[in-house]
């Protein structure tokens, strides 16, 4: 009976990369042309938290790739049937093995850190962006499964839609009625954070691309979390002034009655517009959850 013959350790290396080339090549040709939005930045905060993931990723696989290299490599070499292989557990270490062991790592670390420590102060979400155009508030109330949003300055207010202008801070002051906690997040601009009832969590992103980008709750939050998404168009200062007059002319208003039945439970809510809303809902969406004013819960329950 004929040797069986064992790849040999160079070919074995190559073959691995083959792998990972056609791994990489077929991973692009799926996702190319579509938005996926991780890897789509469309504005400046989303830009450099996708710079860090990219480079999180890339420190940690110069790490990772040649470890699981010698781990498999290590596995192969002393398996069992290979006889020329000198097997020594008890053969002291140098003083550099350790130092490498040990270093090597420390090293990696510490880029990471460095990196890590100044884009998380860079990027926290309650610091205001710089630009020149003058930024635009919107309050968001996170309802079940519905996200309301309120235009102060532009006395409007939408459900399952936000317009933006490009090129604008936007501040987001996030809150919630009547829900669980949700997590607000438009991926295309920026990262997530959370709507809790009696807080303002204030999110701070910029679009600097026109465009329809999707939003959601990126955390489960009972039954609707599938449909409670909304669409955030980004488009010029001309189309949001013309869209912003557009609503002023809906019929429809928000008043105590209505959105009385606004936040009653619904589920793949679709978008609504209001001309106007009732004078300081905001506010008492806040002192709902305020126990010197009990008598507003009742008054939207």
């Amino acid at each position: 009976m004929p040797k069986k013959k064992n790849l040999s350790p160079r070919l074995i290396v190559v073959l691995i990369f083959l792998a990972l080339a056609d791994l990489t090549l077929a991973i692009r040709y799926v996702i190319q042309g579509q938005n996926v939005a991780l890897f789509n930045p469309k504005g400046l905060i989303a830009f450099q938290q996708h710079s860090m993931m990219i480079l999180t990723a890339t420190v940690l696989l110069t790490i990772a790739i040649p470890t699981l290299f010698l781990f498999y490599f290590t596995a192969w070499k002393y398996r069992e049937t290979n006889t020329k292989a000198s097997y020594e557990p008890d053969r002291p270490r140098g003083k550099w093995f350790n130092l490498s062991a040990w270093g090597i790592p420390t090293i990696f670390m510490l880029v990471l850190a460095t990196f890590m420590w100044s884009a998380t102060h860079r990027l926290v979400p309650q610091k205001l962006i710089a630009a020149n155009a003058k930024p635009i508030t919107i309050q968001v109330v996170s309802m079940r499964w519905k996200w309301l949003f309120i235009y102060p300055e532009q006395n409007i207010a939408t459900v399952n839609f936000v317009q933006i202008p490009v090129n604008t801070p936007i501040q987001f002051e996030l809150t919630a009625d009547a829900a669980p906690m949700s997590s607000f997040w438009i991926p295309n601009l920026g990262g997530q954070l959370y709507a809790m009832t009696g807080h303002i969590n204030r999110l701070n992103l910029i679009a600097d691309t026109p465009g329809d980008y999707t939003g959601s709750s990126a955390e489960i939050n009972g039954a609707g979390f599938a449909g409670m998404k909304f669409m955030a168009r980004a488009g010029s200062r001309e189309a949001f002034d013309q869209w912003v007059q557009a609503v002023k002319r809906s019929p429809d208003v928000l008043d105590a009655s209505t959105y009385k039945s606004v936040l009653a439970p619904s589920e793949n809510n679709p978008p609504v517009l209001y001309s106007a809303y009732e004078l300081n809902l905001y506010d008492k969406v806040l002192m709902k959850y305020n126990g010197s004013h009990n008598h507003l819960t009742e008054e939207y329950e």
